[in-house]
């Protein structure tokens, strides 16, 4: 019996949790192996292997050099090639994939094989980089999905029935056991219990529900079974309203991705049509001959062939990811650390962002007659039997303070209350202050103390613990509260209201004896990560779904100066959405699901490693796997270091490429040269990239 009330253990806690709760993949280092799985990757690194081969034998085999040459040309060039094709008869229109094939093969029609093959080698390599990183900035709802409730048990006269949520429609009554995701918008028909709805509405506390309330699918119900009346079908619940967002928010392409998709086009038309304009035009404008005007239009080719430009971007935001990666950042794109330079606001969800996501006990107040420790003792043996948060916060406090667990007997939940027990014969009651059930109880309490039992001039001695620190109290002071009626305690109680905490009133046989307070405590870098911001002249927004007093308080704790609470999901991003179009680029930080259709929609969505939910992982642009908010401000100069970096490399290549291409007509520039030079030039831009590996 006696180890039945001693504290739950961290790993039984987690496994109880976690059984219900999916969670993200924790510590994922930069997978290499699953590079090189990519077929592109394959197919460029064949294609390069296969060029140094063929160069390596030329001087001895001449004819299978050309062959492996050959080779190497199809695998490292089909995959563009065939997109360049797509793109021309799909689209009608030519794409840099088209111009690179025909350069690299004009160069072959003039013998120099070698020279084809490097810009494909090249060429494919880069593309193969981009569709590897495009890949992970892919933004993928299977894990949301995975949350989403398969089947209900559904009461039919008088039998449960496991049917498909898609087949609920509302008025069926449907019964939800402890532990269970509700798999339907509905209201509670009968039962209690608390459910974790964090998912959905933001809230850092389980909240109580009994008769009458509001329940929403894809929460988790905690100990007590529930009747639930269905009032929303499975595509109009709020959770299915959420899944819907987020689809949606991926469909957007950027602004920079529709430019680069018009410059492409046109570019690749310019060169073209220069080409074919010197084949044709040359030797009757000019007087060249046919040969020597078709050996210009190829070195033409090569000469403007994109690679520099191309490598002008990539290997700088790779850098940069690298570098960021270092520091417990990692991007699933280049295009997102691009984004994130422009951050005007960076909006954080409060709870587990700004917040650490789990209550601690920060106050405990006492009756006169009633010690600290007594009560302590008493209110943590009753807890431990139950695996509210709430509760598991107070047995952590008495487990801090060496304070001993007593047996405790017919601990039973109560509607609308809380939780009560038996201790040494003494029956403790403990619930959650409301504003009507538990003052209207304190004043039956108070008006049942006799003015002979109180005495006129009677004080009640109140020990405030302060905030905890460690599991100790960092002061302890004693106040006098005069016993004058209700409205002393309303004082108090509005004074720990106003402070952001969740407050515990407890009785013994029906005596008040004194309150317990608990609040999600700030993290300890928070202040320092909104002051980094704020110094760059980024602003700083809160969204959360909590009340508008305990964001307040956070805010004021941490120097946020926007603030926005009692937000639901889609309120959360039509906040976002005002963001972008008041102030441009918002990075929005996360880590719950309800927070997945605001990462999504925001410029940049950042989703939290170590406490984030898989959802939130997996739809975010970013994920900061240590959970470290203060490297926030660190990220976002270095985005705009790289952003630097690329308008010099892009300003450098085009340079280079015009000035070869003007010496390829002015001063008769030999293949070789031409290619040596571009891709010179090329080499040179990826080298200025890689220093902000540093």
């Amino acid at each position: 019996m006696q180890a039945i009330h001693q504290p739950l253990q961290g790993k039984q806690q987690a496994k109880q949790q976690s059984a219900h709760t999916p969670g993200p993949k924790r510590g994922k280092k930069p997978n290499f192996r699953a590079m090189l799985q990519n077929k592109e990757m394959q197919a460029a690194l064949g294609s390069g292997i296969m060029m140094l081969i063929a160069w390596g034998i030329a001087p001895y085999f001449a004819t299978l050099s050309v062959i492996i040459y050959i080779a190497a040309y199809g695998i490292g060039g089909w995959t563009k090639a065939k997109e360049g094709v797509e793109t021309l008869v799909k689209d009608r229109d030519l794409d840099v994939n088209l111009l690179m094939i025909a350069a690299s093969l004009g160069a072959a029609t003039i013998g120099y094989w070698n020279e084809g093959a490097m810009l494909i080698f090249i060429f494919a390599l880069s593309g193969a980089l981009e569709s590897y990183a495009t890949e992970r900035s892919h933004k993928d709802i299977s894990s949301l999905l995975a949350l989403k409730p398969e089947t209900a048990l559904r009461i039919e006269d008088g039998q449960m029935n496991v049917v498909a949520i898609e087949d609920l429609k509302p008025g069926d009554l449907l019964l939800v056991k402890p532990g269970e995701l509700i798999p339907a918008d509905g209201i509670v028909y009968r039962g209690s219990s608390f459910i974790n709805q964090s998912s959905i509405t933001g809230e850092s506390m389980p909240v109580d529900k009994s008769a009458g309330d509001e329940v929403y699918a894809g929460t988790v119900n905690g100990e007590g079974a529930l009747y639930v009346e269905v009032t929303k079908s499975a595509g109009g619940s709020l959770f299915g309203k959420i899944i819907k967002l987020v689809e949606e928010a991926q469909a957007e392409v950027p602004d920079s991705q529709r430019f680069m998709e018009r410059f492409e086009g046109i570019y690749a038309r310019i060169v073209v049509g220069v080409t074919l304009l010197v084949i044709g035009g040359a030797p009757l404008l000019l007087g060249w001959t046919w040969n020597e005007a078709f050996y210009k239009a190829m070195v033409f080719l090569v000469v403007a062939s994109p690679c520099a430009l191309v490598s002008s971007i990539m290997p700088v935001m790779l850098s940069a990811m690298s570098s960021s990666a270092r520091r417990g950042i990692l991007f699933k794109g280049g295009a997102h650390m691009e984004n994130i330079a422009h951050t005007q606001v960076v909006a954080f969800d409060k709870t587990g962002t700004l917040t650490m996501g789990t209550p601690k006990v920060t106050d405990i107040l006492t009756a006169p007659r009633v010690s600290r420790e007594q009560l302590l003792s008493a209110v943590a043996s009753v807890e431990n039997l139950s695996m509210h948060p709430l509760a598991r916060a107070i047995v952590e406090q008495a487990s801090r303070e060496n304070v001993p667990l007593q047996e405790a007997e017919h601990v039973q939940s109560i509607t609308g209350h809380g939780i009560e027990g038996i201790v040494n014969g003494v029956v403790w009651k403990i619930g959650r202050l409301d504003g009507t059930v538990w003052a209207q109880e304190i004043h039956e309490i108070q008006e049942k103390q006799t003015m002979e039992e109180r005495g006129a001039t009677e004080t009640l001695a109140v020990t405030l613990t302060g905030e905890l620190q460690n599991g100790k109290a960092v002061e302890s002071i004693t106040n006098d509260v005069p016993v004058n009626g209700e409205a002393d305690w309303e004082t108090v109680c509005t004074r720990l209201e106003r402070e952001g905490k969740t407050i515990s009133v407890v009785t013994v046989n029906g005596e008040f004896a004194g309150l317990i307070a608990m609040r999600d405590m700030i993290r300890p870098q928070a202040a320092e990560a909104v002051k980094k911001l704020e110094n760059m002249g980024v602003k700083v927004a809160m969204l959360t779904g909590d009340r508008a007093r305990s964001a307040s308080v956070i805010a004021g704790e941490t120097g946020v100066s926007l603030v926005y609470a009692d937000l639901l999901p889609e309120d959360k991003v039509k906040q976002v959405q005002a963001l972008r179009e008041q102030y441009g680029h918002v990075l929005m930080v996360g880590d719950g699901v309800n927070d997945a259709p605001a990462l999504a929609v925001a410029t940049v969505g950042m989703g939290m490693g170590l406490s984030g939910s898989g959802t939130a992982i997996e739809v975010a642009d970013a994920v900061l796997m240590n959970d470290n908010i203060e490297e926030i401000a660190w990220v976002i100069g270095q985005a705009r270091r790289a952003e630097r970096t690329v308008k010099y490399n892009m300003c450098f290549a085009i340079t280079v490429i015009l000035a070869l291409i003007a010496g390829n007509f002015l001063q008769d520039i030999a293949l070789p040269l031409g290619v040596v030079g571009h891709e010179g030039s090329t080499i040179l831009v990826i080298l200025n990239g890689l220093r902000l590996l540093r």
